[in-house]
């Protein structure tokens, strides 16, 4: 997968570093990455990868790491969030997937979700885009699906925050008009927060105009999981 990009935790070996190297939270073998993150406290690996690939629980990294589950159960999700990683890289090759612990992380860009200047009203592109991953999502129902919304640093902060807010809600409203339950759909508008690029360019803020995807286990999955792994 071009885009494709992994993070995982050797808990045994980031003990025996002492914490101490985010390198090793991202380089772990994709198969181990819910058994090794449930060897260690869950609120210990959440800080961790939380200060290395996150920005709290109010980020999609933050939203991924805060439902971990750990152990045989983790891993049983993570290779059910393997297979649906795969399937959306293929369904929308521009977009940029992440796996991350036992969840996925999809990266919207202005090219993939794109928005008319200073509205929220998705353009045919985005519609067209989205539409390409509505068939991934529907085969993958025991999955909550939380949309965080960003801009770019030019205008208010008040009005990019609210400008956020409307654009990821404009994605969830589109997505449950194709049959994704919006019961499984939470937005978040973060605004100018968190860039990906620098907002001095008209290249990076155009990067920084974006839509990201925590895809993240419900209750049902994890629930299976652990009856499945006998925990």
């Amino acid at each position: 997968m071009k885009t494709m990009k992994i993070y995982a935790l050797a808990a045994a070996f980031m003990l025996s570093i002492g914490f101490t190297s985010c390198e090793a939270v991202k380089n772990t073998n994709n198969t181990q990455k819910g058994v090794a993150i449930g060897a260690a406290s869950g609120a210990v690996i959440g800080g961790v990868l939380g200060n290395n690939v996150g920005k709290g629980g109010n980020t999609a990294l933050g939203a991924i790491i805060g439902g971990v589950v750990g152990g045989a159960a983790g891993g049983l999700i993570g290779n059910r969030m393997d297979k649906q990683a795969q399937k959306i890289d293929q369904a929308l090759p521009g977009a940029e997937v992440e796996r991350v612990g036992e969840g996925i992380k999809i990266t919207l860009g202005e090219n993939s979700v794109n928005f008319d200047l200073n509205k929220s009203t998705l353009t045919p592109t985005a519609k067209a885009n989205l539409d390409r991953l509505v068939p991934v999502f529907n085969e993958y129902p025991d999955t909550n699906i939380q949309i965080f919304g960003y801009t770019d640093s030019t205008g208010a902060d008040d009005y990019n925050l609210k400008l956020s807010e409307q654009r990821a809600l404009s994605v969830k409203q589109y997505l449950s008009t194709k049959g994704i339950s919006s019961s499984r759909i939470t937005t978040i508008g973060r605004g100018e927060a968190d860039p990906i690029a620098d907002n001095a360019t008209k290249d990076g803020q155009g990067k920084n105009r974006r839509v990201e995807f925590a895809i993240t286990a419900n209750e049902k999955m994890v629930n299976d999981a652990k009856k499945e792994a006998g925990q």
